[in-house]
């Protein structure tokens, strides 16, 4: 009697914790696979894994995310990525502007060359209503955006010669990024863009295949690209790179509200750490990732405002091709947001 007593107490306990946990929790996946392109040693990185704790600690454990760093999960092709998440192959992702840009023609528009001239011009568009329209583009797409994040500004790196000028471009193989975009800008610079991937592109510049590439300090510093003879660095914040942090539609269609309250907010508290972080060492107030890149024999140049007007002025057919391809309404509202920034 005592015996049936015991295993009566033990069903209704069973029986009790099923009931506390959340609907649908038996059918959470053991694991969320979260696609970054850089490794977690960087900024963006830095954020994937505050996301993915965050989440992990907060549901206590319910949905537990796996980063996949190098954007492993579509084998190193970033401009394949989105698609992936789509499709399902991945779950979710903090991703660039940049490599969505070619399913997404309006993410485009932080590519569009001098637009953005300082970080408040970034914040005018990723928290005005620019970042509320795409988010609502994103969200037709088969992916729930829920924070930005950021790369940074891309600055241009070379093992030739000091860049200032638009001639000093002239010539130059330069590694870019999977948008053809910026195969427009560089093409009217007078050099010669190479499209590849990151993960392609670093021995390329160690073998002299390519004589520079473009990216934000924390990358540059990050992946030591002094080593491998970028040694002349030139800061002209010609464009910006945020991130989105996104899930894929099914995937978050799979949790409860209150899981997907959770998530969102660990997003939006990520994104926002992983910003301070990118920005870190790179502003007026604080130069230390700059002096700790110099400290490696790099010639850094910061280019005046009358030399970058230069440039923009070299690439304006590529800004207003572009802009009719983003949306010129989209883009007239982002330079208005930014001039009352």
């Amino acid at each position: 009697m005592r015996f049936k007593q015991l295993i009566g107490a033990a069903a209704l306990a069973c029986t009790a914790l099923v009931t506390a946990l959340p609907a649908q929790a038996a059918d959470y996946k053991s694991e969320y696979k979260l696609s970054i392109v850089v490794g977690t040693n960087f900024p963006w990185g830095q954020g994937a894994v505050i996301w993915s704790d965050l989440v992990r600690e907060r549901t206590n454990g319910r949905i537990n995310i796996k980063v996949y760093p190098g954007t492993s999960l579509v084998q190193g092709d970033q401009t394949r990525e989105f698609t992936a998440i789509r499709q399902g192959v991945i779950d979710m992702a903090i991703g660039s502007t940049i490599n969505w840009s070619p399913q997404v023609k309006e993410l485009n528009i932080f590519s569009l060359p001098f637009l953005m001239p300082d970080y408040p011009a970034i914040d005018a568009l990723t928290q005005g209503k620019v970042g509320e329209d795409l988010f609502g583009i994103l969200s037709k797409k088969g992916v729930v955006p829920l924070a930005w994040g950021e790369n940074g500004y891309r600055q241009l790196s070379n093992s030739a010669r000091e860049v200032k000028t638009p001639e000093d471009v002239k010539g130059m193989k330069l590694r870019v990024v999977g948008s053809p975009l910026y195969i427009d800008i560089y093409t009217a610079l007078g050099a010669n863009p190479t499209q590849m991937s990151w993960a392609d592109a670093q021995p390329a510049l160690a073998s002299g295949a390519v004589d520079g590439q473009e990216n934000p300090l924390s990358i540059y510093a990050g992946a030591k690209l002094y080593d491998v003879g970028q040694k002349f660095l030139s800061l002209w914040n010609y464009v910006a790179d945020p991130l989105v942090f996104v899930v894929n539609q099914d995937v978050w269609n799979s949790w409860t509200p209150a899981d997907q309250k959770i998530v969102r907010e660990a997003a939006i508290e990520a994104g926002r750490q992983e910003i301070v972080i990118a920005r870190k060492g790179v502003t007026n107030t604080d130069d230390s990732l700059l002096k700790e890149i110099e400290s490696h024999g790099v010639k850094v140049t910061v280019l005046s405002p009358e030399q970058i007007g230069a440039f923009a002025k070299a690439t304006q057919p590529v800004f207003d091709k572009w802009a009719k391809q983003i949306g010129p309404d989209l883009v007239k509202q982002a330079q208005a947001d930014i001039a009352k920034r």
